[in-house]
């Protein structure tokens, strides 16, 4: 891969003591070396900082960043980006696992074709990091209007090319803020282009899964209101198509 890019790993933190350790190594495992993982911790109160650190001293391509207070996953994201020095970022929650060849597959797929956003298929894995044999699969390119209808990208799984989408800054959202991210890149007229392959492993947590879908389903309202401030009847449709396909999704 001519020059062999930098890519910038962005991961934001909180709480994740039980997770963050089995993120960071499926990192370290991967099979292209030229990465920066850049993790910023927002404020956890358990051991997460520790174990983040323990990893810093071992290996000078992870940097942390400490946060005083609190103040959520878009602003813990975006710290993460003003830090980068990539030409691509590469988004991993600091709870799923990357497959070790998704960054030398994601790349050689984006230089080969000279595009600026690309995603992939992942399966699940329960709390124990056990397989659960399902997978959800890429539909395909995406569109700005293919992507409201069924936002199906795992945020674990996007690479962006910076050269071509330009600045990323990740929208204050409470728990669709990648949705308004990958919005904001596709309505510039880009497409997002999908890897049929499954590259991560998408971790599935018992804890207040009810709740936590419940609050995404506010949140992407409001994100279609708010940040694409599209009007309440064609709110109403995209919302049921993305109900219909999350539900679709999880069968």
């Amino acid at each position: 891969m001519e020059n062999q890019p930098l890519v910038s790993v962005i991961m934001p933190c909180y709480n994740m003591e039980m997770f963050i350790a089995d993120s960071i190594n499926s990192v370290i495992r991967q099979t292209y070396p030229h990465w920066e993982l850049l993790i910023a911790d927002d404020a956890s109160t358990d051991t997460t900082a520790d174990i983040i650190k323990d990893f810093c001293a071992k290996d000078k391509r992870i940097r942390i960043a400490l946060k005083e207070n609190h103040s959520g996953i878009a602003d813990t994201r975006n710290r993460c980006i003003k830090m980068a020095q990539g030409r691509f970022l590469a988004f991993l929650d600091a709870d799923d696992i990357w497959h070790p060849e998704k960054l030398d597959q994601q790349l050689r797929f984006m230089t080969e074709k000279n595009i600026g956003f690309s995603y992939s298929t992942y399966d699940w894995i329960d709390e124990d990091g056990n397989k659960l044999d399902k997978f959800i699969n890429t539909i395909g390119d995406l569109n700005y209007t293919a992507y409201l209808r069924n936002t199906i990208i795992g945020c674990s799984t996007v690479m962006v090319d910076r050269t071509i989408v330009g600045e990323v800054v990740v929208p204050h959202f409470r728990t669709s803020e990648d949705t308004a991210t990958w919005l904001n890149i596709l309505k510039k007229g880009f497409k997002a282009y999908a890897i049929e392959n499954a590259l991560v492993s998408y971790r599935i947590r018992r804890k207040s899964a009810s709740s936590n879908k419940l609050k995404a389903s506010a949140d992407l309202w409001n994100v279609y209101r708010k940040n694409e401030k599209l009007p309440f009847f064609k709110t109403l449709y995209y919302f049921s198509c993305y109900a219909f396909n999350a539900i679709k999704k999880r069968l």
